[in-house]
């Protein structure tokens, strides 16, 4: 009689190092049948971006796998109704796989389990994703911390890191099985193709790359260089993490290993944003479209067309901001102190709804995830968890001066201003015409003046937020 294989169900841990299910199927000691489904996320539909990566992600695993002696089954449709069609086309009665932890899909993962073992089919889920599983790490009264540091602190204290794993050397996968062609599945944009800027190697050997890149890099001087944008100091993991290109958990033991304690300590805090973004979606679902704080769903939002279109383009007359979203849009990603300003802008000076912002960089982020954007984007309108002073405005013009002194992000993303000398590059419109003559600069004609007041938006939106909070602001909030 055949030895039956099992069903190694890949979704977002697209690697074979460090990867629990698959060290799991492995140990069985039986052929493994590597599957992705193209399946509608239940929680979201993917944004363009993110399909981009995930195409080149997958032929990237599958050439992993091909090395190893197995290759990819792609399979597209409902998940259940793939599974089922697998395993009755090959035999298999076992599914090993690492959990999703958004709502809907966690829901849907349950359910999947539920009705293959009804068909008699063994369903095993694990923690490929996270520093600590949602629902592992609650405070004293068994309920879910909604203030990031002691959170932290409570993961540190009781996480065990997995030991470092390199997977099977030679993968057995039944040559007979059914696969779809990646090509027809056309991830990739054309007509026109938009991500001719991306600068990324998606797949577990890109992630290693940009892993040891920053450690020989940024790593050693990570807690003051990650806020200035004109530099090389952060490690663009984002995307490889979300795809499950690397484990967090090894992401941070070499940092350990590469950096000084207190360097080393504030990339693993970043590491642990994430998992309290993760924790916080899994606890309290209802965050993706509804504010955290409740008395926020009354805050007074502008209708202004006009003026999202201007920040989406990066045309708001603000370099800072400008820099960041044609950042964004060239190559699908944008530094993160950058995030934080750009958003505010759109909250805070504007008055948009902050999930008018998290839906444009849902579509356009090669890293977009699910829990971190929107607990990101509700932290800096004010209405999430831990996100005091939630009346905190960043001022444009202050934060470029103060982390890209020298300018040197904004002539890069901004080229029009290349020639503005620094007093000037964050605050055009103040340079007198003789410097604007200088430097070839026609404002409102090679780059737009200012939208709107800084001094004016900024007193409108402390009204606003009084009117939430019923409660007068204190100083100190224009940083």
């Amino acid at each position: 009689m055949a030895v039956k294989p099992v069903v190694l169900w890949f979704r977002r841990d697209l690697r074979l190092n460090d990867n629990p299910a698959l060290n799991q199927a492995a140990a069985t000691g039986r052929p493994i049948l590597p599957v992705f489904i193209l399946d509608r996320d239940p929680d979201r539909p993917a944004g363009a971006a993110s399909l981009w990566w995930l195409d080149k992600s997958l032929r990237a695993l599958d050439v992993s796998l091909q090395e190893r002696g197995a290759r990819l089954i792609l399979r597209r449709g409902d998940s259940l109704i793939q599974l089922r069609s697998l395993i009755e086309e090959t035999g298999a009665d076992a599914v090993f796989m690492n959990r999703l932890f958004e709502p809907a899909a966690f829901a849907r993962d349950a359910e999947i389990a539920h009705e293959l073992k009804s068909d008699g089919v063994e369903c095993r889920g694990f923690n490929g994703s996270l520093l600590a599983r949602p629902g592992a790490v609650l405070n004293g009264s068994d309920a879910p911390y909604r203030v990031f540091t002691p959170f932290m602190k409570a993961l540190l204290a009781s996480a065990e890191p997995p030991p470092h794993t390199t997977g099977p050397r030679r993968i057995e996968t039944p040559a007979e099985v059914a696969s779809e062609a990646m090509d027809d599945w056309a991830l990739h944009p054309t007509r026109p193709d938009w991500s001719k800027g991306f600068d990324w190697t998606p797949g577990e050997a890109g992630a290693a790359a940009a892993l040891s890149d920053f450690l020989a890099r940024g790593a050693k001087t990570y807690a003051a260089d990650r806020d200035r944008p004109g530099l090389p100091s952060t490690s663009r993991l984002s995307p490889h993490l979300h795809w499950g290109e690397i484990s967090p958990w090894r992401a941070a033991q070499r940092a350990r290993e590469a950096a000084s304690a207190a360097e080393a300590a504030k990339f693993v805090s970043e590491l642990g944003w994430r998992d309290f973004s993760a924790h916080l979606l899994h606890h309290f679902p209802t965050i993706v479209d509804r504010a955290f704080r409740p008395e926020y769903e009354s805050m007074p939002w502008r209708n202004d067309p006009e003026g999202l279109e201007a920040w989406k383009r990066g045309r708001t007359g603000y370099p800072l901001v400008d820099s960041g979203m044609r950042q964004l849009w060239t190559t699908g990603w944008m530094h993160n102190r950058v995030r934080m300003v750009a958003a505010s802008f759109l909250v805070k000076h504007l008055l948009i709804d902050w999930r008018e912002g998290e839906a444009w960089f849902w579509d356009t982020l090669v890293d977009a995830d699910l829990a971190s954007n929107v607990q990101n984007w509700q932290w800096v309108a004010g209405s999430g968890a831990d996100a005091a002073p939630y009346f905190r405005i960043f001022n444009p013009i202050g934060q470029g001066e103060k982390f890209d002194a020298d300018g040197a992000y904004v002539r890069r993303w901004v080229p029009e201003l290349r020639r503005l000398p620094d007093r000037w590059l964050h605050a055009p419109w103040t340079a007198p015409a003789e410097v604007l003559r200088d430097a070839g600069l026609r404002l409102g004609k090679d780059y737009p003046r200012p939208i709107l007041d800084h001094a004016q938006a900024r007193a409108r939106a402390l009204d606003a937020l009084k009117t939430v909070s019923g409660r007068d602001l204190p100083a100190g909030h224009d940083r």
